[in-house]
């Protein structure tokens, strides 16, 4: 092995590929299908469609946030209306509610889950109602490939007829009560971005309940052109779909999926071995058999009192070993540009960001990885015995 071994970077999620991936870039070069449509395009689609065994209609993208964008366009948000959002997530969940010229309105978590709480859901609603505010839809987010509480979060959205958009970004791969998440609400979207569970180097999809909402996503997503012998338009289109090149390596990385899923919640289950009996810190696990998570990222809640460690202490000493790890999703009610948007709920998702910190969890993280992973985290939390060895490694992935 090379020297070099010991100090290369551990990344936190990097790009994992099967190796098949080559050969559905190789056929799209040669049959010269190198634009935003093709036999790559129309397999990954299908295969996706597949793999979510239900009735679902996918529409690649460019990217998870076309397709929440193209979601909302979906649902009628124009602007002035409202849409609830998750507050505990990454900002491209928020982002095109903006895009829309909608108004935010963050909610808080549970803890559960981590993801939207199901009675400041209701609360919100109510309280908008309250003030004339007709809410538009709702997006909620698996956060870090755990599923939110769909059953009660759909019986709260659907009480009022709002939509529900589910941002599965971060969940290709986890299900609730047996079903794929990214198929329970109005619309799903789906993120093959650099650092996912499998990657299209950039790319996404919106999972339609019909086909009628696929082919308009597909219409709005190559600027709208309608049907005439010149370029004409009667809506605002967007340069929204994903190339056949990068779907040929969507193509490749499905056939690996369900190994990546695997190898993740490996990972997952040595952190939750190695911190079983450290006082103190709490790894981000399913509450119960209804829930199955990818665990796209290990996530731990660090208690300064009980540990004597502090998240900053944590990240430093990771960064000092060439180790990559990162602070929870700020949550969007505390960012600078949603300062005036309406929150509702208590302090679960300031607490998770104050304490939280993600481990590094990329599937294809080595057994010699493993071993700079938890000597950094032995050293820190002085754990006497080092529960999870190469070799343990070896055997569990």
């Amino acid at each position: 092995m090379d020297n070099n071994c010991n100090t290369q970077k551990i990344y936190l999620s990097s790009p994992h590929m099967g190796g098949t991936e080559i050969n559905y870039i190789n056929d799209a070069f040669s049959q010269n299908w190198i634009a935003p449509m093709g036999p790559n395009v129309e397999g990954f689609e299908k295969d996706l469609e597949a793999y979510l065994q239900s009735s679902s209609h996918i529409a690649v993208l460019s990217s998870g946030t076309a397709a929440l964008h193209l979601a909302l366009i979906n649902c009628g948000v124009s602007a002035g209306d409202e849409v609830i959002c998750q507050s505990l997530t990454f900002s491209a969940s928020a982002n095109p509610i903006v895009y829309q010229g909608a108004v935010p309105v963050f909610v808080d978590s549970e803890t559960d889950t981590w993801n939207m709480c199901p009675q400041a859901l209701e609360i919100a609603i109510v309280d908008r109602l309250s003030k004339g505010k007709k809410v538009k839809a709702v997006i909620v987010v698996h956060l870090y490939g755990m599923p939110a509480k769909m059953n009660e979060i759909l019986a709260v959205a659907n009480r009022f007829n709002i939509p529900v958009i589910e941002d599965a970004a971060e969940a290709v791969g986890s299900s609730y009560n047996a079903k794929k998440c990214g198929t329970f609400g109005m619309f799903g979207i789906l993120s093959f971005n650099g650092n996912k569970i499998i990657t299209t180097s950039g790319g996404g999809a919106l999972v339609c309940k019909d086909i009628e909402a696929k082919k308009h996503t597909l219409f709005l997503a190559t600027q709208a052109r309608d049907e005439a012998p010149h370029y004409e338009h009667s809506h605002i289109g967007y340069n929204y779909r994903l190339s056949n090149i990068s779907a040929g390596i969507g193509r490749g990385q499905m056939e690996v999926l369900e190994e990546r899923v695997e190898q993740r919640r490996a990972f997952n289950a040595l952190y939750r071995d190695f911190f079983k009996d450290v006082k103190g810190v709490t790894v981000l696990t399913e509450p119960s058999t209804s829930f199955f998570s990818n665990h796209w990222l290990t996530a731990v809640v660090i208690n300064q009192e009980a540990t004597g460690i502090t998240k900053e202490q944590l990240l430093a000493r990771f960064a000092a070993a060439n180790i990559e790890a990162r602070p929870l999703w700020k949550p969007m009610h505390m960012q600078p540009v949603f300062e005036a948007a309406p929150y509702y709920g208590g302090t679960v998702a300031q607490d998770l960001f104050q304490n939280g910190v993600c481990l590094p969890s990329g599937s294809n993280m080595s057994a010699s990885d493993w071993n700079r992973i938890t000597d950094v985290l032995t050293s820190l939390f002085n754990n006497s015995e080092k529960n999870n060895t190469a070799d343990a490694v070896s055997e569990s992935l």
